[in-house]
């Protein structure tokens, strides 16, 4: 295939089918604890990372992971102190983090703003080698974290009251869960873009939902539609010359619809 004979595209298509495992990987916790919108606020906090790793020249995958990670586990302290607080915090997030990261990358000089935009909507050509090493850690540390603690997980995103009367420390468990999603937004970020990397966290588990009962098959067609919808909205928008991010987001909503329509078919012969 004439994509395969770029470097620069070989790099991205090995990333995207990272974030197409990753993204739906944590995102199944978050659809089954009804914080979908979790994904846009992380992505938020790591767009002020990234400008300010702009700003002082530093590494922007590890700055914006970090800055990520600290704004995850301040959120979930305020969650469990009040949901309402929770709310109000989430949605100073999704404000702060977008008048952070505009700001910080404004006071950057250079090519700044160009850099910014790459991160926001995803670019097949700024995957380079060591982000690839970043983001094949990153994934197999989230994996890690998942064989491990994994019931837990399930069990907190079922009913947290019944975790909690179980003996589960919910709060660290519900920090760990932000904290994760934090780390699959920034792994996405290079691909997909921050302002749309959510939509790979929560779209593929939605669609997947629509056809499915149990936790693990809902898990299984998630990843299926994850890598498939980063890697064919990658090699569409290699061919289109346009951003991976929109690509990636509509095959993913596209998937939504054929399976939605598909359930209500068959919800309604079983009806009939």
């Amino acid at each position: 295939m004439e994509l395969l004979d770029y470097d620069f595209m070989r790099r991205a298509l090995i990333a995207a089918v990272i974030v197409g495992v990753i993204a739906p990987l944590v995102g199944v916790f978050l659809v089954q604890r009804r914080l979908a919108l979790l994904g846009d606020g992380m992505g938020h906090v790591a767009l002020t990372g990234v400008g300010l790793a702009l700003l002082t020249g530093l590494a922007p995958i590890p700055m914006a992971l970090v800055v990520a990670a600290l704004g995850a586990i301040v959120l979930e302290l305020i969650r469990h102190r009040s949901r309402t607080a929770g709310d109000i915090a989430l949605a100073l997030i999704f404000y702060g983090g977008i008048a952070g990261g505009v700001l910080l990358t404004s006071l950057a000089t250079g090519t700044a703003s160009t850099a910014l935009n790459q991160y926001l909507f995803g670019s097949l050509s700024t995957v380079s080698v060591n982000d690839l090493y970043a983001l094949a850690v990153a994934a197999v540390g989230i994996v890690g974290i998942l064989v491990i603690f994994g019931k837990q997980l399930f069990a907190l995103s079922l009913d947290s009251d019944l975790a909690q009367s179980q003996g589960l420390r919910v709060v660290r468990l519900g920090m760990l869960l932000t904290v994760l999603a934090a780390i699959a937004v920034v792994v996405g970020m290079r691909t997909v873009g921050l302002l749309l990397v959510s939509a790979i966290m929560i779209v593929p588990i939605a669609a997947a939902q629509q056809v499915t009962r149990s936790f693990s098959s809902t898990t299984v067609i998630g990843l299926l539609i994850g890598v498939v919808s980063t890697t064919l909205g990658l090699i569409a928008a290699f061919f289109l010359d346009v951003p991976p991010g929109p690509t990636i987001v509509f095959l993913a909503l596209g998937a939504f619809i054929v399976l939605a329509t598909a359930g209500w078919l068959a919800r309604g012969r079983h009806a009939g």
